[in-house]
Order: structure tokens, then C-alpha cells, then sequence
């Protein structure tokens, strides 16, 4: 298979891609910022097939009752836009390796996408560069949430902490130290349901404290300035509607608080909690924490404690 996505290599008809969990959100960016966390994804096996057809051939791993007809699934839905509006004469036949649990707030649904259209970017006779993916991306993961929102698929296709807007990706300069706790709890909360919680109305002084905070998080991550962060990094409109879905949410919030996180807040559509610290230590400490409140709560677990300046989609 191909190891880069390069027109200048012979051309193959089978390539491997994986996509790592992400952070979307990063509680004061709904739909526009997040960032990649190593240690979860999902992989894609696409095959270039004389048909001009997507074909979903197998789905395992930790998820397997995904529709297998392509319009339904999210990456299914992703290489169908990629075939229709890059007007391939060929299709793709998708076998998907599900390494991230649904509705687990971890971006299970974009990582399926990214790691497919990565994949098959690399069986174009010229491959493009990841930011052109991301139209065909943003179509595949409107299947799954009813939305064409990047705040998951920007970071998983170029990597670290990510400024998703409808057409353009922009990616935020993070201190290598900075780590990032994501407690994920045995607890499904599906994307559609965790956005019907945000339905009403929203006070003026809501929209700019919350555009306040975004703004000294990224001045924050610009300059290296962890107190502009500490003071940022508040989620005052989306987590108070949706941490009542997220069992004991108080409690593992408080955890990572209390081990001096610059912030924490819901990753995602929940139930995941991620928080956001100087460094792998104090990041590690806390997600024990974490996991120990969630048990309080009657849940178990798992941890994931990796760099904020997470790594982009790759291929295998």
C-alpha cells in the first residue's frame, strides 16, 4: 500500500488508514474547535473497485450494528461524496476496524470517516492534501449528528488542536507539555440526543462570556500563557444544559479540578469528560480521579492521557 500520499508512487488498489479519538468541542468552541487524543481510533480498509459504487464490505470491532448500506453509514456517506464530486470513474469497497465506542463523545462516528477518506485519498492517481477532504469529511459526519460540523474532523485530518469553520481548518499552536485527561464512562449518549438538550433560548450575556472565554483559551494556546487558559477555559453554555445526561459529571469535573487542570468540561456530546493540564503527571493523576468518581456514580471507565498536540489521521 501506499506509505505516502504522493502522486509520484505506483499506485495500489488497497490502502489503511486509522483516525484517533478527539476532543470536540473543547467546551468553549461548540462546533468549531478540537483536538486528537492517541490511544483510540478507528481504521479504514478501502479498496479501489472498477464499479462506480461504494460497497461496505465488513464492519468489526468494538461496534458492528452499522448500516452496511452506504448512504446510512457515515463513511459510507463520505466516499460517496468524495466518488460524485471528484467524478471518479471508479468506486470504493469499505471494511471498517471500529476501535472508538458510538455516542461515547470521543468522535467515534468522525474518526470511521476521516480513516476512510484518507485511505481512499491515497488510491486517487493524484492525491490531495488533507484540508480538500474535508467537504467530502463534513458530508459523511452529517449522517450521523444531522449536522456538517468539523470540530472532530479537522483535528483528526491534520492533527493537534484545531479551529474548524464550515470551509477552512486552522490549526493552534499547543505547548508540547500540555496533556489532556479523556475519562470515557461505560454510558451511551447518542449525538442527536445530547443536541436536542441545547434546544431554547440564550441570554446575550451568555454568547460573550462563552466568546470571551474562546478567545483567551486560543490567545491562551498562541502564547503559551497557561493563566489566560485557567481563566478561559469555562464552558457557560452548552455544559450546563447537557451535564445533567452525564451521570456524577459534577463530581469528575471537580476531580480534574483538583488537580490543578486548567479547565474541564464535557468532551463532545458526552458522556466523556476530558481536562486540560501542564503536564503528563498531574494529567495522569487526575484521570485515576476521574475514573474513581464516575465508579461513585455506579459507572465504570477508561482513560485515555495523551498530548494535546495530538497526531492527524495516518496511513498503515
Amino acid at each position: 500500500m501506499l506509505k505516502e500520499e504522493s502522486s509520484s508512487l505506483v499506485r495500489t488498489d488497497l490502502a489503511v488508514a486509522e483516525a484517533y479519538a478527539s476532543v470536540g468541542n473543547v467546551g468553549i468552541g461548540f462546533d468549531i474547535l478540537g483536538h486528537t487524543v492517541a490511544g483510540a481510533g478507528d481504521r479504514a480498509e478501502v479498496r479501489r473497485i472498477p464499479e462506480r459504487e461504494v460497497r461496505i464490505a465488513a464492519i468489526r470491532g468494538v461496534v458492528t450494528d452499522l448500516p452496511h448500506d452506504a448512504p446510512a453509514n457515515t463513511a459510507g456517506a463520505a466516499l460517496l461524496s468524495m466518488m460524485r464530486g471528484l467524478d471518479l470513474p471508479f468506486g470504493f469497497e469499505l471494511i471498517l476496524h471500529k476501535g472508538i465506542a458510538l455516542g461515547s463523545g470521543m468522535g467515534g462516528s468522525a474518526a470511521s470517516v476521516v480513516a476512510a477518506v484518507v485511505a481512499a485519498n491515497a488510491l486517487l492517481d493524484e492525491p490531495l492534501p488533507r484540508e480538500a477532504l474535508y467537504p467530502f469529511a463534513l458530508d459523511g459526519e452529517v449522517v450521523a449528528s444531522g449536522s456538517r460540523h468539523g470540530d472532530n474532523l479537522g483535528p483528526m485530518l491534520i492533527g493537534g488542536l484545531v479551529l474548524a469553520t464550515h470551509a477552512r481548518l486552522v490549526r493552534i499552536p499547543v505547548p508540547a507539555e500540555w496533556h489532556c485527561a479523556l475519562v470515557h464512562p461505560h454510558v451511551v449518549l447518542e449525538t442527536r440526543r445530547a443536541r436536542a438538550a441545547l434546544a431554547g433560548h440564550y441570554a446575550l450575556d451568555e454568547f460573550v462570556a462563552q466568546s470571551t472565554n474562546l478567545a483567551l483559551v486560543l490567545a491562551g494556546c498562541y502564547t503559551g500563557n497557561a493563566a489566560l487558559l485557567r481563566e478561559g477555559l469555562s464552558d457557560v453554555l452548552v455544559e450546563p444544559r447537557r451535564a445533567p445526561l452525564i451521570p456524577g459529571f459534577a463530581q469528575v469535573k471537580q476531580a480534574a479540578l483538583d488537580h490543578g487542570a486548567f479547565g474541564a468540561s464535557i468532551s463532545g456530546a458526552g458522556p466523556s469528560v476530558f481536562g486540560w493540564f501542564a503536564d503528563r503527571a498531574s494529567a495522569e493523576a487526575a484521570s485515576r480521579d476521574m475514573r474513581g468518581a464516575f465508579a461513585a456514580a455506579g459507572h465504570g471507565s477508561d482513560a485515555l492521557v495523551a498530548p494535546i498536540d495530538g497526531p492527524a489521521a495516518r496511513l498503515l
